[in-house]
């Protein structure tokens, strides 16, 4: 094969030259669909399995059910710059202390805070670092 000749050329010079086959440039997708039809049965098997639990009949008691329904705390910031705990004002200076009460009457849920759409996001924002300040972490705010 000296010289550079291709296989199945001829020796004699006078011979064409076979050119090879171009490259398959096509991914095969049939393993793929095949590994995905078997994920889609284990799953279809699977899932109900996973969702369903254990029937259980509960007795009769005499005890009342719990209540876990409490009232959030809405922090309202008025149009005017004034704060609203519930519908009582507190000024912004008492504010870490009226919700420091708060905190260790035991009130540990969400507190909500709305703000009037005129209040600059600065009041907003210092209202959030005196519920920090007091302790409370679960915050969310309100909006509409």
């Amino acid at each position: 094969m000296a010289g550079g000749l291709l296989p199945g050329s001829s020796s004699g010079g006078g011979g064409k030259l076979r050119r090879s086959t171009a490259p398959m440039s096509e991914i095969n997708v049939t393993p793929l669909v095949d590994v995905m039809l078997v994920l889609l049965i284990i799953f279809m098997v699977a899932a109900p399995l996973l969702t369903t639990g254990v029937e259980v009949e509960l007795p009769e008691t005499e005890a009342e059910a719990l209540s876990e329904e409490v009232e959030p705390i809405t922090i309202s910031i008025a149009a005017d710059g004034s704060i609203f705990v519930q519908q009582t004002e507190v000024a912004y200076d008492d504010l870490v202390e009226h919700l420091s009460a708060i905190a260790d009457a035991g009130y540990n849920n969400q507190i909500y805070v709305r703000g009037d759409k005129n209040v600059a996001y600065d009041d907003v924002a210092k209202v959030l670092g005196r519920l920090q300040r007091a302790g409370f972490t679960n915050f969310g705010l309100v909006h509409g």
